[in-house]
């Protein structure tokens, strides 16, 4: 039922997207805006250099946030960014986990703002959008007011070639990895208390079996104590496992779809023997009690609080020190040897995370302030306002050009964690956002320490090609979008029936057919038109 309801509600946007598409002017590639879109102050919008505009505008924001307390339009890190560009930006914030829903009522509606910010946007949402004329087409502007990102995009052409739609336009401002920060790249791991390597005897485990051994043996030395917690649901404790079955062998943006490594063919990962496997081996790690009952129900913020208290012996999660409260000393672990001898370590993504992260609407009549407002995220000095805040306030800088953060965000005295005190001040913990991630100015999860040193453990290990996010065509993107509608939330649904006993493993056969009528082979097809664009 809940697979219907999604499928109707996304057929219905459809609908009304396909509407607005005859009524959208001056979208046939073009990059200027037509009439009432075109930039009231475009002869005051400097090409380089602070402020952007001499004279104040107004700009509003759709966004999520990680943190309900955390007030966008009361923040210091806009209020300072305010100051030193004169765009005043009104923040529409909503809660991350309801981000998707409010998002497709908002476009639907045709009550969008000037740009939607930290969005996380398909391939496919931005080709649709981006034809119908409701998303900018990013050409022009970025050859004239982005020297930032042009100057990126030259650096890296494969970042250029994962937002460059099938039209030839580019539609949105992407979040961008070094490729260098590594640990950034793998970013959550499986996390060990080293405290239980001496109070079990055992060693650190090197294959699923003696993971398995160690997790049955901290259950049997204290019953009160949950061997394996984190998440929450299936997302980084699946990843972790996969490769010890030799699945996910393109990376984690690519979640469903790697290649046969027999016929080098395209797969789909969750109806593979191989993925029935591993769902088999955490089915036993449920059913034993080895995993935290709460793992596949629980929201962030339980999790949490839970693992706060020192309950988890072992955490799949970001690194636990910025996580969670009071947890300091875990390790990260390495890539499992498999039951067929595999073993890889592929949850590692592409240097371009996400191509969606910033669009320009065409409701936006200041598009050249609003391109430039956003492509000093691309900068060395806008990456460290972004990620480190104020001088002397949120950071301190050693005389060698090393920043941290300040005493009261490291070790707060009301107890929060890294990521919540950070949130007093900055926006990155906990959402998606534009701009590119550099080691030296980020200090968070993935940035610290024992996330380097556990990138480091897991680099023998690393897949060797990692897919960025494919383009599909106006056809292809409306059939993708109905058919992910129903095939990827079967999955997830089946995923955790077949883990937690919900569903037996005598109806794996059905559970396969089931995804072949609701179209695989039709999916398929379309994931191979993408990586054929890809690949040439």
């Amino acid at each position: 039922m809940k697979r219907r309801k999604k499928s109707i509600i996304m057929l219905s946007s459809l609908v009304l997207a396909a509407s607005s598409l005859f009524a959208a002017c001056g979208s046939n590639g073009t990059s200027a805006p037509q009439g009432d879109n075109q930039a009231s102050v475009s002869n005051e919008v400097s090409t380089e250099g602070m402020p952007i505009v001499q004279s104040p505008i107004n700009l509003e924001f759709f966004a999520p946030k990680r943190f309900a307390a955390s007030d966008w339009n009361n923040i210091l890190i806009w209020q300072e960014y305010e100051k030193l560009t004169n765009v005043h930006v009104k923040w529409n914030t909503i809660d991350r986990d309801n981000l998707v829903e409010k998002r497709n009522i908002l476009l639907a509606g045709g009550d969008y703002p000037d740009a939607l910010y930290g969005n996380g946007l398909s391939a496919s949402d931005l080709m649709m959008y981006g034809e119908q004329g409701v998303f900018l087409n990013l050409n022009d502007y970025i050859d004239k007011y982005a020297p930032n990102f042009k100057k990126l995009l030259e650096e890296y052409p494969e970042v250029k070639k994962a937002i460059t739609m099938p039209d030839g336009n580019i539609y949105s401002f992407p979040t961008v990895t070094d490729p260098n920060f590594t640990s950034m790249l793998t970013g959550a791991f499986m996390w060990y208390n080293p405290d239980w390597f001496t109070k079990t005897g055992l060693s650190e485990p090197k294959t699923t079996d003696e993971f398995y051994d160690f997790l049955k043996a901290i259950k049997a030395k204290d019953p009160k104590t949950i061997p394996l917690g984190g998440g929450p649901g299936w997302a980084y404790l699946g990843n972790f496992l996969q490769g010890a079955w030799g699945l996910g062998n393109h990376g984690v943006t690519h979640p469903y779809v790697d290649t046969n490594p027999t016929t080098n063919e395209l797969r789909f990962i969750p109806t593979d023997p191989n993925y029935k496997e591993l769902l088999q081996y955490t089915n036993k790690l449920y059913s034993e009690g080895l995993i935290d009952r709460d793992f596949f129900t629980a929201n962030a913020d339980q999790i949490i609080a839970k693992g706060s208290q020192g309950v988890y012996a072992v955490i799949a999660d970001y690194n636990p020190e910025s996580v969670y409260s009071n947890l300091k000393g875990y390790i990260g672990a390495s890539a499992l040897k498999g039951p067929h001898g595999d073993q890889m370590y592929s949850y590692i993504g592409s240097s371009v995370g996400n191509p969606g992260q910033f669009v320009i609407t065409n409701k936006n009549k200041n598009p050249e302030a609003t391109v430039r407002w956003v492509d000093y995220l691309y900068s060395d000095e806008g990456s460290k306002l972004f990620f480190m805040g104020v001088k002397d306030k949120t950071f301190v800088e050693k005389s060698d050009g090393v920043v941290d953060y300040s005493d009261e965000i490291k070790h707060n005295q009301n107890g929060l964690t890294q990521d919540q005190a950070v949130s007093q001040y900055l926006v990155w913990p906990g959402v998606g956002y534009p701009g590119i991630l550099k080691q030296k100015y980020f200090k968070g999860s993935e940035g610290m320490p024992a996330s380097v040193d556990a990138a480091k453990k897991v680099e023998p290990y690393l897949i060797k090609e990692i897919w960025p996010p494919f383009t599909y065509t106006k056809d292809e993107t409306e059939r993708m979008t109905v058919l992910r509608a129903d095939i990827e939330t079967y999955v997830k649904e089946m995923t955790t029936k077949f883990i937690t006993g919900g569903a037996s493993f005598s109806d794996w056969d059905s559970y396969v057919s089931t995804l072949n009528k609701m179209g695989l082979d039709e999916y398929m097809k379309i994931y191979k038109a993408g990586y054929d664009r890809y690949t040439k």
